[in-house]
């Protein structure tokens, strides 16, 4: 096919930013980074399939960026790049000029990434030196095209919700797997548009953050497809920059833009925040045998952390992005600030943000990305969460002060102790109240506590209570995958029981989960389909089963109704009293001038808790709600958490407000389980509960 070419005057040197392209009113203009290239040529696209209308040869480059300015061409003109430079992969420089490039900052992409034939590939796989073999086949036919995308959209007035974090419950989800099951109804399921349709039920919840797992386009690797899987998570982003493709309706090219968009908007409208969780630890490209299809062949020695010619692989996924390079770092920042300003977002979850944290070979809490971080006025203000933890160090409690982590202690601790495990008690009163032990010494606040019991990795709270080990053979690695460290009960049967007995156990176990979650300090998180007991059927490494295994049953609202309503119940008692709301660690002390401590500690026997016998499994605390004399809100709550499997009788202290009536006892049939204000049991004169084995109660003091 023979190629245009452009007169002079169409072409001028533009400018070396903003990086990507970048909509005039006149043209566009173009801006790549690439220090190690030789040469860059632009080429433009008419079909998303076809080969090339136009190759444009970069003349211009200012501070190792590849710049131009096209008159006459607009918004839904599809681009890529061809970068010339070295093949050397034993110098770790991968340029290969016959492989079409997409550009880092495209804002959308017309299809999603395939390795049709190996065309992705910047080697031949079936030579002896394989990735030290060029291959020299083109591919623009295969690789998926940017799309220049201008800024249109009517936001209709959208303004961030900007809840406080102590107020906020989260709600982590799969944005394709909460509708894309039958079960769901939604007109458009699997989508930006489908989840919109499940705002009413989330309002209904309660919830008031949406944390969606990956949302920027990301590479579904061969070796998953060949078993038949796919990528399901998406935790291997390839577009830093573009929403995910495949959960739009793919009505128009460039459509996933608008969609997203909308989705914000219309959460945003019902009170509902934005988190993304977002990846930039690696990239999709892999390891050395893995696809070139942006980062690797625009300039390998930038984009990834190297020694020597090797990829540094701190991520288990077989490359580390390097940060310490500070047109990474821009990238990073770039791209961040992108999805606040243009897409509205309202904050981040950082995968494996140890890896992001990282200079010298070693964490630092003063790495430039954290600082960077900190100084930025756009991230700044809003919310900032940590997974603190990658394949080599663990640093739960270490993060900068703007950072809110998961608290995979929580969740641990949790789960021990509500299982019956001993020597947990002392722990858990940390765990309860906000993890002081983690976040009160460097300025940080209960609600930077991000507890959760289970999220996306690993067992959903069904499966949590309903098998030990797990079952992950549809992975087809031989069960192999997956943590083997569950801190999970069965209850007495692996799996699936028709006995009544278990089944009434597996939902009290589950009801204590959610009362601890909901009730203590810190900001909660529950995953998605836990509030009506979804299963998975044991397997806790779900990363790949994009099906039934994954997808949200909506039949289990009604099969499991109980145990929504359940939490629906928990979820509007947290709003409702804000003593769970702790902006401040408790003390111990008498804080608020009413001669009650903010927190006191019992056990079974009304005194003080024994928090060295290893065999405690029952405690007891008081909260006090007063802030002042007088408080129309005065009330006192009290917790009595009952690990034991026998029942046990609790000495109750006496009421200092008024009297105690029972709220909660997860031991009690449903609708029971959990009163409704106006509707609470008042204890009797003895000052006795009789605490079924393996419950939780909550009274209240008024």
């Amino acid at each position: 096919m023979k190629l245009k070419t452009s007169s002079p005057e169409r072409l001028t040197p533009g400018k070396f930013y903003p990086l990507g392209a970048t909509v005039r009113p006149d043209g566009i203009n173009f801006a790549l980074y690439s220090r190690h290239a030789s040469a860059v040529h632009l080429l433009l696209f008419d079909t998303p399939d076809g080969q090339p209308s136009e190759s444009i040869p970069i003349e211009y480059c200012s501070r190792h960026i590849w710049h131009t300015f096209v008159r006459g061409i607009k918004p839904g003109q599809l681009y890529g790049y061809r970068v010339f430079g070295e093949y050397d992969p034993q110098r770790a420089m991968r340029f290969n000029n016959h492989k079409l490039l997409i550009d880092p900052y495209a804002r959308a992409l017309t299809d999603k990434c395939r390795n049709t034939d190996n065309l992705l590939l910047a080697y031949d796989p079936g030579a002896p030196e394989q990735d030290a073999a060029m291959d020299c086949r083109e591919n623009s036919c295969v690789v998926p095209k940017a799309i220049i995308m201008d800024s249109t959209f009517d936001w209709q007035g959208d303004s961030p919700p900007d809840i406080p974090l102590e107020e906020l419950i989260i709600y982590e989800a799969h944005l394709k797997g909460f509708t894309a099951h039958a079960s769901s109804g939604v007109r458009h399921p699997g989508t930006y548009l489908g989840f919109i349709e499940k705002i009413p039920y989330l309002q209904s919840l309660g919830i008031n953050a949406v944390e969606f797992l990956p949302l920027h386009e990301f590479y579904n690797e061969n070796f998953l497809q060949d078993r038949g899987l796919s990528n399901y998570w998406g935790y291997n982003s390839i577009g830093f920059f573009s929403p995910e493709i495949s959960y739009s309706t793919c009505s128009h090219a460039g459509c996933q833009v608008p969609e997203f968009k909308t989705l914000v908007r219309e959460l945003h409208r019902a009170g509902i925040e934005v988190i993304m969780d977002v990846v930039y630890n690696h990239s999709g490209e892999g390891n050395e045998l893995g696809p070139t299809i942006s980062f690797r062949g625009i300039d390998n020695p930038t984009y990834y952390r190297l020694d020597n010619d090797k990829y540094v692989d701190i991520t288990g996924c077989g490359n580390s992005l390097n940060l310490t390079d500070a047109h990474v770092m821009r990238l990073v920042m770039d791209s961040l600030r992108y999805w606040v300003e243009e897409m509205h977002v309202d904050g981040f979850r950082f995968d494996l943000a140890t890896a992001l944290g990282r200079e010298d070979g070693r964490f630092q809490k003063s790495s430039s990305f954290f600082d960077a971080i900190s100084q930025d006025p756009v991230l700044n203000r809003v919310k900032i969460i940590a997974e603190p933890w990658d394949i080599e160090t663990c640093q739960v409690g270490n993060f900068p002060v703007e950072w809110s982590e998961w608290n995979g202690k929580f969740r641990d601790t949790v789960r021990s102790f509500i299982r019956g495990d001993i020597g947990m008690a002392g722990d858990l009163g940390w765990r309860l109240t906000g993890s002081a032990d983690l976040y009160g010494n460097d300025g940080r606040s209960p609600f930077n506590s991000i507890n959760f019991v289970t999220c996306h990795d690993g067992f959903t709270l069904y499966d949590l209570v309903s098998y030990e080990a797990k079952h992950n053979e549809l992975n087809c690695e031989d069960n192999r995958d997956g943590s083997d460290y569950n801190l999970s009960w069965n209850c007495g049967v692996e799996g699936p029981t028709n006995d009544p007995e278990i089944r009434a156990l597996r939902c009290k176990m589950a009801k204590n989960f959610i009362c601890l979650l909901m009730f203590s300090s810190g900001t909660p998180m529950i995953t998605a389909g836990d509030e009506f007991l979804r299963t998975q059927q044991g397997n806790n490494n779900a990363y790949c089963q994009d099906n039934e295994i994954s997808w949200i049953d909506w039949g289990l609202t009604e099969k499991n109704a109980g145990m929504l309503a359940f939490c629906c119940k928990a979820i509007t008692f947290r709003k409702n009293h804000r003593s769970l709301q702790r902006k401040r660690f408790y003390q111990g002390l008498d804080t608020s001038g009413t001669h009650i401590p903010d927190i006191s500690w019992f056990g079974a026997n009304a005194q003080e808790p024994d928090w060295h016998n290893t065999n405690l499994r029952t405690l007891c605390y008081q909260l006090n709600a007063a802030r002042s004399i007088p408080d129309p809100e005065d009330y006192l709550l009290f917790f009595i958490v009952n690990a034991d499997p026998q029942t046990k009788t609790v000495h109750v202290p006496a009421c200092e407000r008024g009297r105690w009536h029972r709220v909660v006892d997860t031991a009690c049939d449903g609708p029971n389980d959990f009163l409704l204000p106006g509707t609470e049991q008042e204890l009797k004169d003895d000052g006795c509960y009789q605490t079924a084995g393996h419950s939780v109660v909550v009274l209240i003091g008024k």
